[in-house]
């Protein structure tokens, strides 16, 4: 699908979204990151304590607060691999 991201939000515990997005936007310990649609491949430690925001295709925009993890960045996708995932309000991110 040209101009989305497909993207999965996995904690440990379980699977916590999947579908596509426009753009995803998480903090790494490296600093702040968007990934669009065409985004190079790469990898990042995510910052413990951190939001991960994800503007999915259709509907509005979706938060979790994470404690640590991965973001992972390929030709198929997007993939946030978190200790832990809980849903926040998009606005308090």
């Amino acid at each position: 699908m040209a101009g989305q991201l497909n993207v999965e939000v996995v904690a440990v515990e379980s699977k916590v979204w999947t579908g596509t997005a426009k753009a995803v936007y998480a903090r790494t310990t490296e600093g702040e990151l968007g990934v669009l649609p065409g985004h190079q491949p790469l990898l990042g430690e995510l910052r413990v304590d951190s939001v991960v925001r994800v503007q999915p295709a259709d509907g509005p925009e979706l938060a979790w607060r994470i404690e640590g993890g991965f973001l992972s960045v390929t030709t198929d996708g997007v993939t946030i691999l978190a200790e832990t995932a809980e849903a926040v309000a998009p606005a308090s991110a």
